[in-house]
C-alpha cells in the first residue's frame, strides 16, 4: 500500500503506449462491491479468493488472445504476492513483475494522506504499527517480483524512467 502501483503503472503504460489495468478495479466490478466493502462484509479471505479469481480471467483472456499481457502494465494488490496461490498464478505468467518500494514512514504517509483526500476506506490501514509488522511480513514476498524499484522520494516521471531503462523497453 502507498508504493504507487496504480499511479506509476497509469504513467508506465502511458509513456509506453500500452494499456492499464488495476487487478482492484477489475475485483470490483466483478464484485459489483468496492475492495473495502468485501474486506468489511466477508473479510480478507474472500477478497483474495475474488482477486485470485479476477487475475485468472484475466490470464485467460490473455491466452485466448483477446488480451496482450505483453503490452498491457497491470497493477496488483498489495497482498497479491502473499497469497499462495495468486502468487502461483503470476509466477505461471511469466511476465516481469515489479515491487515497487520506499520506507515504512514514506509508504505510510502516502496512504493517509490519500485516503484523507479521497476519503477513501483503505481496509488494511488500522494504525502505524500495524501497517509496520504487515509490511514486514509480506516484504520476503515482495521481493521474489523479478525486480525492486526503489520510489521513496522520487517523482512518478523519475520512476517510470527508470522502470523503462531497466527492463529495456521503449518509450512511444
Amino acid at each position: 500500500m502507498g508504493a504507487g502501483k496504480s499511479t506509476v503503472g497509469r504513467a508506465l503504460a502511458e509513456r509506453l503506449g500500452w494499456g492499464f489495468e488495476d487487478l482492484d478495479q477489475r475485483v470490483e466490478r466483478r464484485e459489483r462491491r468496492s475492495v473495502a466493502e468485501i474486506f468489511r462484509d466477508s473479510g480478507e479471505a474472500e477478497f483474495r479468493f475474488a482477486e485470485q479469481r479476477a487475475l485468472q480471467q484475466l490470464l485467460t483472456e490473455v491466452i485466448e488472445g483477446t488480451d496482450q499481457i505483453r503490452n498491457r502494465i497491470i497493477a496488483l494488490g498489495g497482498g497479491a504476492f502473499a497469497h499462495e496461490a495468486t502468487a502461483s498464478l503470476i509466477a505461471a505468467a511469466g511476465v516481469p513483475t515489479v515491487f515497487l518500494d520506499a520506507g515504512i514512514e514514506e509508504l505510510w504517509a502516502r496512504c493517509t494522506q490519500h485516503a484523507k483526500e479521497q476519503g477513501a476506506e483503505r481496509p488494511m490501514l488500522g494504525s502505524s504499527s500495524g501497517f509496520r509488522d504487515l509490511y514486514e511480513k509480506r516484504r520476503p514476498c515482495y521481493l521474489k517480483a523479478s525486480m525492486r524499484q526503489e520510489t521513496g522520494g522520487k517523482s512518478i516521471a523519475e520512476i517510470v524512467t527508470e522502470l523503462i531503462q531497466t527492463l529495456g523497453l521503449t518509450a512511444c
